[in-house]
């Protein structure tokens, strides 16, 4: 196989590997003794699940978590320099998208060295896709401010950025704060601004809705206590 960093999807949820993820890319990460991961014990896992004859303790991992020290993501790539494919696992969806993974995947570059991302499942594009909002332009950014008055002044200068550019905003939270989140947007945003919720996406809890703030006003949101999601807004 082509000495390569391939970025390596992984399931987005509890969802069978062949609804999401190519069959060819289980070909080439069987070819692969060298992964950078986000977490050791979850990519463990999910190699497990490609392959659940894999020799796990045959296989190197360097973590690129947030307890990772950067410093040495350069070093990691040595296998590679030697011409060894190496693969980069995230914890879900695509490596380098919201990803500590886009760091290593700048310094490959930097040094000339193949890239080759693979086919899976990303929960930004599915959610875009899905939403009837504006897929010509849109903009990601990651968590909102905590605190409540910072975070209602950047919901107005993203709904701003939605009106004036026809760009729709994408933000998420952590699960457990997804109805409050969303209780924000119903106070602070103008009624006919159109949210949408992407939740579950790709699993059995996959729940998907487009309204515009005065109807989602007039309609309870779903349990998403522990559902990762998406919000996305636009005109």
């Amino acid at each position: 196989m082509l000495p390569a960093l391939y970025l390596i999807p992984v399931e987005l949820g509890d969802t069978p590997q062949e609804r999401v993820l190519p069959a060819y890319n289980r070909e080439l990460i069987l070819g692969i003794r060298h992964f950078i991961v986000e977490e050791v014990r979850s990519a463990r896992r999910f190699l497990k699940r490609v392959d659940r004859d894999i020799n796990i303790d045959e296989l190197t991992f360097y973590p690129m978590g947030k307890h990772a020290d950067a410093q040495r993501f350069a070093e990691y790539l040595r296998p590679l320099e030697l011409g060894l494919p190496m693969g980069v696992i995230s914890e879900a969806g695509c490596p380098a998208v919201a990803d500590p993974g886009a760091d290593l995947v700048a310094i490959a570059q930097r040094k000339g060295l193949q890239v080759v991302p693979l086919v899976g499942p990303s929960s930004m594009i599915l959610a875009v896709m899905a939403s009837g909002l504006n897929g010509q332009s849109f903009a990601f950014h990651g968590y909102l401010p905590i605190d409540p008055a910072e975070r209602t002044k950047r919901l107005k200068v993203l709904e701003t950025r939605a009106q004036q550019e026809h760009q729709t905003q994408l933000f998420i939270e952590t699960p457990y704060r997804n109805h409050k989140l969303f209780e924000t947007l119903c106070q602070t945003l103008r009624p006919q601004t159109r949210i949408c919720v992407a939740a579950g996406i790709t699993t059995e809890q996959e729940w998907i809705r487009t309204r515009t703030v005065s109807e989602w006003r007039r309609h309870p949101l779903p349990d998403m206590s522990k559902t990762p999601a998406i919000f996305l807004m636009g005109i």
